[in-house]
C-alpha cells in the first residue's frame, strides 16, 4: 500500500521538491526544464493549484517573501483583468500538512499570523501607497476563469511602484500579450522573474518583503509565424525584456535571450551556466 499512498500525496502536493514530481508540473515549462544556475538552497518550488488542477508554477523565497520566478503557459486572451477575485496563499508553505491548493485568505486578520512567517499577507500590501501588487503570471495573459483565478496568490506576486507598474510594465505585457496572440502558433512558454538588492517593505518593525530591483520576462515559442514582419519575426522563437521597478528610468528594454541572462547573472546569485530556457528555447526539430 506505500507505494500507492505515496504517489497520491506526490500528486495533490502544492510545495515540492522537484517540478516533475508532480503530475502535470513541468508542462508549463519548455522541454520541461526550469531555468537553471540558482544558488539558493531555501528557496521552495510550488505547483500553484487551484481547484485541485496545476495552473502554473513558482521558485517562492520564504525569507523575502516573494516570488523569484514564476512560469505559465500564455493563453491567447483579449487582455482584460479581473479584479473579483479573492487574494490567496499557499498553505503548504506554512505547514506540510497543509491544503495542496492555494486558498482564500481567512476573514479574520489575526489568522494570517499562522502563515506570515513564511509568506506575504495582505496586511503587508495594506498601507503602502507607492507600490502596487504585481503579478508574474499576470492575468491578462490567461483565458480561461480558472487560470486567471490561480494568477491571484501573494505568491505570485511581488511589490512594484506605481508608476513603474501602470506604465512600462503594464505596457510590456500587452506588447508580450500581442505579440504572442499575433505571431505564435504553438504553446508559449513565458516565464517572469525577479533581481532583488536589499530593499524591504517593513511593518511593525520588521522586514517583511522584498522590493524588486527589476524585473525581467521571458518567452519561449518555437512555433511561430515566419511570415510576420521582419520587426515582429526577429524576437523568434524567444526573447526577453527587463526594467527597473523605479519611478524613472523605469523602460523596459527588449534583448536576446543571451542578453538578458548576461545581464541577470550579473543582478543575482546565480551561477555561470544559468540558462532561462532548456537549451535557450533553439528547437530540435
Amino acid at each position: 500500500m506505500a507505494p500507492i499512498l505515496f504517489s497520491t500525496y506526490q500528486s495533490q502536493a502544492g510545495v515540492v521538491d522537484d517540478f516533475s514530481q508532480v503530475d502535470h508540473c513541468k508542462d508549463f515549462l519548455y522541454m520541461g526544464t526550469p531555468p537553471r544556475g540558482y544558488f539558493s538552497t531555501s528557496l521552495k518550488k510550488i505547483c500553484q493549484r487551484y481547484m485541485n488542477k496545476p495552473h502554473f508554477v513558482t521558485l517562492y523565497d520564504p525569507q523575502k517573501h516573494i516570488p523569484i520566478y514564476s512560469a505559465y503557459i500564455f493563453k491567447k486572451s483579449d487582455g482584460e483583468k479581473r479584479v473579483d477575485f479573492p487574494w490567496m496563499f499557499e498553505p503548504q508553505l506554512a505547514t506540510e500538512k497543509g491544503s495542496s491548493n492555494m486558498e482564500p485568505f481567512p476573514q479574520s486578520s489575526s489568522m494570517h499570523k499562522n502563515f506570515e512567517d513564511t509568506q506575504a499577507v495582505l496586511e503587508d500590501y495594506a498601507d503602502v501607497v507607492q507600490y502596487e501588487r504585481g503579478q508574474m503570471n499576470p492575468d491578462e495573459h490567461q483565458a480561461d476563469p480558472l487560470d486567471k483565478a490561480a494568477t491571484y496568490t501573494l505568491t505570485n506576486v511581488v511589490p512594484l511602484i506605481r508608476e513603474f507598474n501602470f506604465g512600462p510594465w503594464s505596457t510590456q505585457v500587452e506588447v508580450t500579450r500581442k505579440r504572442l496572440n499575433n505571431y505564435c502558433h504553438g504553446k508559449a512558454y513565458v516565464i517572469t522573474g525577479v533581481t532583488t538588492s536589499g530593499n524591504m517593505i517593513r511593518r511593525d518593525n520588521l522586514d517583511r518583503v522584498a522590493i524588486p530591483e527589476f524585473m525581467w520576462t521571458a518567452y519561449c515559442c518555437t512555433d511561430y509565424d515566419h511570415n510576420a514582419p521582419y520587426s515582429e519575426r526577429y524576437k523568434f522563437p524567444a526573447f526577453g525584456a527587463y526594467g527597473l521597478n523605479d519611478r524613472v528610468n523605469n523602460h523596459m528594454v527588449e534583448v536576446p535571450i543571451k542578453n538578458l541572462e548576461k545581464f541577470l547573472k550579473g543582478k543575482m546569485e546565480v551561477d555561470k551556466n544559468f540558462q532561462i530556457f532548456y537549451s535557450d528555447c533553439v528547437s530540435d526539430a
